[in-house]
């Protein structure tokens, strides 16, 4: 069984609420139809345009009628108000249903929300971090991708998509953040390679000073997962290179989540990856949040608006 396919099993177990906002795609809608009719999720789908032929059996939710519009636009003006929002201001914010889907993960009336088929990247993070917020212990909203390969194995690359240049309190979150992420996909105890062009000292400049200084920020949280650094990523995967390079090292030649030290990077080597390995790439992947809101590119197919719907459903906490 593929990644793919352990991912819809998991979250057909769990039987999560996921919110789609943009109904009036027709990907949207075939998606939610195929989460609805394979079990695998509720889906919820926000009007956002009159005239979309929607079928009967899906759930459909006006935001400018609905009755917990005022609720909404409450708690958000509370969040907002040291920005000089007013109530009506925020009123208008959440009839937007980007922000009315947030809100609805945000009260717990959805576990999750899909967007991003048409919203850009931005418009989707902005909507979550002002509706939804930043999770306990978590300071950079950021994103992986799921690495998977034929043969079955799977790794974890972050950040691939949304921090450019993370310090090292960033990257340090990131590298838990990723570890934690990694663990509630694939059900596989993280081993965190916290990458660099150095192993051990191997060179010296102050960009691998970042990775050593986030390396100790995340071992003075004493989590329960090895992460160690800075190693190359050769150092990182090839077990004899590991045990060359970084002798005695929990993580050296057998990472399955490597953190990449800025977007240039992870954003190369993932699509690397992706092109000339023939890796198969699901995400990006957004963590941080205190509850699951996931981005779409905006070519994708309906299939992968239910594989993220799937992902969703398993970022949460049970």
């Amino acid at each position: 069984m593929n990644i793919i396919s352990e991912i819809r099993d998991r979250a057909k177990s769990k039987k999560k609420r996921i919110v789609l906002p943009r109904s009036s795609d027709p990907r949207v809608i075939e998606a939610a139809q195929f989460l609805l009719d394979h079990h695998l999720a509720e889906p919820i789908l926000i009007k956002n345009r009159a005239g979309a032929q929607i079928p009967e059996n899906l759930t459909v939710i006006d935001p400018v009628s609905d009755e917990r519009l005022k609720k909404y636009a409450h708690s958000f003006y509370e969040r907002r108000k040291h920005k000089g929002i007013s109530e009506a201001e925020a009123i208008d914010v959440i009839k937007n249903p980007l922000f009315f889907s947030a809100a609805m993960v945000d009260a717990d009336d959805a576990d999750g929300c899909v967007a991003g088929s048409v919203a850009t990247t931005g418009d989707v993070l902005r909507a979550a971090i002002q509706t939804i917020g930043l999770k306990k212990g978590s300071n950079v909203v950021s994103s992986v991708f799921l690495m998977s390969f034929e043969d079955g194995r799977v790794f974890t690359y972050g950040d691939c998509a949304v921090v450019p240049y993370p310090n090292a309190e960033q990257l340090a979150t990131i590298a838990m953040d990723s570890a934690q992420t990694h663990h509630k996909i694939t059900g596989v105890a993280p081993k965190v390679a916290m990458l660099s062009f150095s192993t051990k000292g191997s060179a010296e400049h102050e960009r691998i000073q970042l990775v050593r200084d986030a390396l100790e920020i995340v071992k003075s949280h004493n989590l329960d997962f090895p992460v160690d650094g800075e190693l190359q990523f050769d150092a990182s995967v090839i077990p004899e290179i590991g045990k060359q390079k970084a002798p005695g090292s929990e993580v050296a030649g057998q990472a399955n989540v490597f953190i990449f030290p800025n977007l240039d990077a992870g954003n190369i080597a993932y699509k690397i990856t992706e092109r000339l390995a023939g890796a198969i790439a699901t995400g990006p992947i957004i963590q941080g949040l205190a509850k699951p809101m996931m981005d779409l590119s905006r070519g994708c197919s309906a299939q992968d608006i239910v594989n993220t719907a799937c992902v969703c459903a398993l970022m949460g906490n049970d």
